[in-house]
């Protein structure tokens, strides 16, 4: 047991908390019960400050505090990219493809689907979802939260992830997403807070008592890890291959997980109104900038830390499990400080957790059940069989997490490769669907088909063709063959057609200032860190 008496007073203090903020916004008046859009859309009443600390906090989870502090420690700064591109991806998503989707007053992803390309496609991609939110995106997070717990407890790994799922759970399946985007508030403070900490700490060991002088040794001595772009050869290369990782298919993921991502726009869905939902977005993009400096530069530090010459760390451990750095690093905290770093990892886990719940639940309730079993039900028992899906894929995940994850070296690469089968197609619908009038349904069909078929083929046919341009050429043919089939056979019917001239897709000056500051920031830290 890592954990003082001290720690575990401040991780229940945090659990405390949590629990009872939640409850409190989760209330009705008397008498007054939830309905749909109440407990799957917040009664989109939600406000800019909230829908974007939401979206970072279902997005920084223990993929990435775990995950990406491991990728820093085995290859350094270059996987920030996921980051850093991740704002200006944002930015795009707020501008134009926000005005479409609240326009249109959509609950789901699949909704929208349904509305532009049929049934068939909506419901393809319901199923699709929900087995990616439940099997590999609730299993990564369990597990690598579960390798924390373990590490700094000594808690059975199966029993530390049913511990995490049942208190995201309990906290949030009263609420739905207004308790999940509020509570989300306290988790961005502790995230951050805990995440700087770690930061500041780690380096002051490295600078003998000065953060700023730990920094300049550490980029002066491993100026490798401080490359955002790979030359050929280069450690990481295979995975973020130079120039590339700037012009291929990593815009592909991104726009799958930003845009079209049913537990990461579903906080936008619930804005009052597309200034306040664009805002959100746009505050959400500013905190990315920030995020390397509180989960990529200690899986750095850690590199210096473990080497012969402090010795701190074990290198030969973190070289065999890079997913352990993270953990290594919490345990050398002193007493206090390991447990709010503990429980900002904790606040990372369990507002993910119960955003992919929230959003498996309302794809399966209104696209699922209402839409294709039962459609003349009442409010209320939406809502429960809501709550009765969120339990059950939380089970399903906590089963199914070793079988998945347990083998593999890192979690966050083995998600993007998952995810990289499927996203080309997903993206290709999407935008054919918003920008093309000729595309159908039997072309996006196409796509979501030749997406998994082309990225199996290359995988294994061409074992050395690097995954981010594997992503971008699945992509780009799935968009060819889907408008090539879409010519070939009938037009969309005119009432699946886009019109998107009643869309205003004109934002305002805060926004348009906001866009260009965060671009210099960005052009600056390549220019800095190329």
């Amino acid at each position: 047991m890592f954990l003082s008496p001290l720690d575990l007073f401040v991780v229940a203090v945090y659990a405390v908390l949590l629990f009872g903020i939640a409850q409190y916004v989760s209330r009705e008046p008397k008498g007054a019960q939830k309905s749909t859009e109440d407990y799957f859309l917040a009664g989109k009443s939600l406000p800019w400050w909230a829908i974007g600390a939401s979206l970072i906090a279902a997005n920084i989870s223990a993929e990435q505090i775990i995950g990406m502090s491991g990728e820093g420690y085995r290859i350094g700064l270059a996987i920030a990219a996921y980051e850093w591109q991740a704002a200006i991806v944002l930015i795009i998503v707020a501008k134009y493809f926000l005005p479409i989707f609240l326009k249109r007053e959509i609950y789901t992803m699949p909704e929208y689907l349904n509305q532009r390309f049929g049934t068939g496609v909506k419901t393809t991609m319901s199923f699709y979802w929900i087995a990616l939110y439940t099997l590999v995106n609730l299993t990564t997070v369990l597990w690598l939260g579960g390798i924390a717990i373990e590490t700094l407890t000594g808690m059975n790994i199966v029993l530390a992830m049913a511990c995490l799922g049942a208190f995201s759970i309990a906290y949030s399946i009263f609420g739905g997403l207004k308790a999940v985007a509020l509570t989300d508030i306290i988790q961005v403070v502790i995230l951050i807070a805990g995440g700087a900490v770690i930061a500041v700490m780690t380096l002051n060991m490295i600078g003998g008592g000065n953060f700023i002088h730990g920094f300049e040794r550490l980029y002066t001595e491993l100026p490798d890890k401080f490359d955002m772009i790979f030359e050929p050869g280069q450690k990481g290369y295979d995975k973020l291959p130079g120039i590339w990782t700037l012009l291929g298919g990593l815009w592909i993921l991104h726009l799958n997980y930003w845009g079209f991502n049913q537990y990461i726009i579903q906080r936008a869905l619930g804005a009052k109104d597309l200034p306040e939902a664009q805002k959100g977005l746009v505050f959400a993009a500013g905190l990315k900038l920030i995020m390397p400096l509180i989960i990529v530069l200690p899986g750095i530090a850690a590199v210096m830390l473990a080497s012969p010459e402090m010795g701190i760390l074990d290198q030969q451990a973190l070289n065999a499990k890079t997913d352990a750095t993270y953990p290594s690093l919490m345990r050398m905290m002193p007493a206090g400080i390991r447990g709010l770093i503990f429980a900002a990892l904790i606040a990372a886990i369990v507002s993910s957790l119960a955003s992919m719940v929230n959003s498996i639940s309302t794809i399966f309730t209104m696209d699922v059940y209402k839409s294709m079993m039962r459609p003349n039900e009442t409010e209320k028992h939406y809502v429960t069989i809501g709550r009765s899906v969120a339990v059950i894929s939380m089970i399903i995940a906590v089963i199914a997490a070793r079988p998945f994850l347990g083998g593999f070296e890192s979690a966050f690469q083995t998600v993007q490769e998952y995810t990289g089968f499927i996203a080309p197609g997903v993206v290709a619908v999407f935008l054919l669907g918003m920008f093309f009038k000729s595309a159908n349904s039997q072309g996006a069909f196409v796509a979501l088909a030749v997406s998994v078929i082309l990225s199996l083929v290359f995988k294994f046919a061409l074992p050395n063709f690097v995954f981010v341009n594997r992503i971008w050429a699945v992509f780009l043919l799935c968009m060819l063959l889907a408008l090539v089939v879409s010519r070939i056979t009938e037009k969309p019917n005119e009432g699946q057609l886009l019109r998107t001239g009643d869309v205003n897709f004109a934002t305002r000056a805060s926004f348009n200032l906001s866009t260009i500051a965060i671009a210099v920031c960005l052009v600056l830290l390549y220019w800095v860190f190329w």
